[in-house]
């Protein structure tokens, strides 16, 4: 699929009225859990869609060219608000944060599989155990105060159990700064890849950081406060390895085209027909916003599009699914690590003043104000074990007890052990 050889609707017609822009929601009961992930990714793909032409449009003087990005950027918000509106009044804050960590765990496992880059890989290796655990997390804080079983709403693809636990996430902010790709060499599912995941996680930041103060007690605040903070870093970590040599409107370029292929992709892998019918309704609408960069980018800087993106023939669909066994490699070999810098680094190797265990020190003075630690505490006390859905004991041995949270794994140095990160061939 080349997006470019479509023939594209007229944009002006792209505009929908009120009755249009009000979807059916989904049933929370019956829709499966991948639909959700992708109506959450489509939204988040909009959301950074939509701020990065406001950013655009805050570093130009031209006044005709910021009239042409706010008409794509209206469009834009359109979609976006359309999209969010398929969740269902009745599904809780929640319920629907399951549906955010179980995208973040799928997406960054199928990503990684197939990222030919191995830095880039190694990031996303990297991110997932700490997207893995904040699923964990926030399942038993569901289960305790709403009585909800999390693995129903992963529908079981996914397991639920410790990861790199969220207390050996807090790194001083200079060690989640990566090293940019390249454009010029850079593979085109790389330039997705980075775009993609830079999305998805932001989209994952707003939530938790709008949505923190309505949760509905004081232990599931400090939970997504905790958690929002961690999205932080993973939204440094992952805007840092973004292409930083291209021009606004080659970027621009770049954008639409990722949606192009977001959307694509989303409907053919889509299993609900309405939702179907949406995705590719945005195809097409987005099918008309990369024209309109391909335009932009010709009479303002004279660039044909096959300058900027060399090959713009689709990566095969971007499918979410079950990465069980994936998940389960990655924390074996990987849990004892940590991010330095450009590089990352088993804990064992790192000096004992290293600016992480300082930062460590600034935050968590003592475990028991953890609000990830004290959720998992909470649960067991109440019910004496943790809730968990595994198909078969968690690969690393520390990790394993049941009555008790683990709080040294991936912060002390003693505390398992590692092998490496494995790039694809």
């Amino acid at each position: 699929m080349n997006p470019f050889n479509e023939t594209p609707i007229k944009l002006d017609s792209a505009f929908q009225n009120f009755k249009e822009l009000y979807p059916k929601p989904y049933n929370k009961r019956e829709v499966d859990p991948y639909t959700k992930t992708r109506i959450i990714l489509a939204n988040g793909a909009e959301f950074e869609a939509n701020w990065f032409s406001h950013q655009f449009a805050r570093n130009i003087q031209d006044t005709e060219l910021k009239r042409e990005l706010s008409v794509t950027r209206d469009q834009e918000k359109q979609q976006q608000l359309k999209i969010s509106l398929l969740k269902p009044i009745d599904e809780s804050i929640l319920e629907h944060t399951i549906s955010y960590e179980q995208l973040a765990v799928d997406l960054t496992a199928e990503l990684a599989k197939r990222e030919p880059d191995c830095y880039v890989k190694t990031a996303l290796d990297f991110a997932l155990l700490e997207d893995f655990d904040h699923l964990y997390r926030y399942a038993n804080l569901l289960e305790m105060e709403q009585g909800i079983y999390a693995e129903w709403l992963v529908g079981r693809y996914t397991e639920i159990m410790p990861g790199r636990p969220t207390i050996a996430h807090h790194r001083y902010p200079k060690d989640n700064v990566k090293r940019a790709i390249n454009p010029c060499t850079a593979d085109t599912q790389t330039m997705l890849s980075t775009m993609i995941i830079t999305a998805a996680e932001q989209q994952t930041m707003n939530y938790y950081m709008n949505v923190t103060n309505f949760a509905r007690s004081d232990i599931g605040r400090r939970l997504y406060q905790e958690i929002a903070l961690v999205e932080e870093e993973h939204v440094t970590h992952y805007e840092s390895l973004l292409d930083d040599k291209s021009t606004w409107l080659e970027k621009l370029l770049w954008h639409e085209f990722s949606e192009c292929y977001l959307y694509w992709s989303n409907y053919m892998t889509e299993t609900d027909g309405y939702i179907k019918s949406l995705w590719e309704q945005n195809f097409a609408i987005e099918v008309a916003h990369l024209l309109k960069a391909c335009e932009l980018l010709e009479k303002y800087e004279g660039k044909h599009y096959l300058e900027v993106i060399k090959n713009p023939e689709f990566p095969e669909p971007l499918s979410l699914h079950e990465n069980i066994n994936y998940v389960r490699k990655i924390l074996k070999d990987t849990v004892q690590y940590t991010s330095v810098k450009e590089d990352y680094e088993k804990i064992k190797n790192l000096s004992p003043n290293a600016d992480f265990f300082k930062f460590q020190e600034i935050l968590i003075p003592t475990t028991q104000i953890v609000p990830s630690h004290n959720v998992i505490e909470t649960y067991i006390r109440h019910n004496g074990i943790d809730y968990r859905y595994q198909v078969a004991e968690n690969p690393i041995p520390e990790l394993r007890n049941r009555r008790e949270d683990n709080v040294y794994v991936g912060r002390t140095p003693d505390a398992t052990t590692s092998t490496e990160f494995f790039c694809n061939e």
